[in-house]
């Protein structure tokens, strides 16, 4: 698919894009505030994906920087941070929010999540989910203390900042505009926002 392509997600939504090696993908943050979950996989081997876990190691640090590789499960390089004009902060601790999650911070019924927005835009694109890896965190603010303790705070990404980032590889990338509207994940108004992705040649 040729050309430069743009579209928005709503807040508490998802929508995945297929990208070239060599094709870039920028996300926007329209209001502020707002964290994306983002997952990648390879093609056609969807056993293939991002990993913050195999990240992490190969990075040996907690949160990846302009220049750094994010990588497979594969322990190969899939995905390049090119630019960052946000002040950098990422998570690649927590896993995606759940049903479960909503439920234990006391929400009755069902609540739109990351996991299921995972499932449901995968099966769009033929892939069908057996497993949930964990999300590289867009966005998201987690701070540890001294003690290990961990703690969810407003983000500090601003309106119209942005990251982008370089496939290395043919992917499909899905991300989810976090429903989370209880805890601060989405800053300290609990409101989930939209955010605008470009597709970069």
């Amino acid at each position: 698919m040729g050309g430069d392509q743009q579209f928005t997600i709503q807040g508490g939504d998802s929508a995945g894009i297929q990208l070239e090696a060599g094709e870039s993908l920028q996300i926007v943050n329209i209001e502020g505030s707002q964290v994306v979950d983002l997952w990648a996989f390879v093609q056609p081997d969807t056993q293939e994906f991002l990993s913050t876990e195999h990240t992490r190691s190969c990075l040996q640090k907690l949160i990846p920087e302009v220049g750094d590789n994010l990588y497979s499960n594969r322990r190969r390089p899939i995905l390049t941070i090119v630019e960052d004009t946000s002040p950098g902060i990422h998570d690649m601790l927590l896993s995606a929010c759940d049903i479960q999650r909503y439920e234990l911070l006391g929400h009755v019924g069902y609540h739109k999540n990351c996991t299921d927005n995972l499932i449901d835009t995968a099966d769009k694109f033929g892939h069908k989910m057996k497993e949930i890896p964990s999300p590289f965190n867009i966005f998201e603010r987690v701070e540890i203390s001294p003690k290990g303790h961990l703690a969810i705070l407003p983000p500090l990404v601003e309106a119209g900042q942005f990251i982008t980032l370089k496939a290395a590889k043919a992917l499909l990338v899905v991300m989810s505009a976090c429903p989370m509207d209880i805890a601060l994940t989405n800053g300290p108004d609990r409101r989930s926002k939209p955010v605008m992705v470009r597709k970069l040649n």
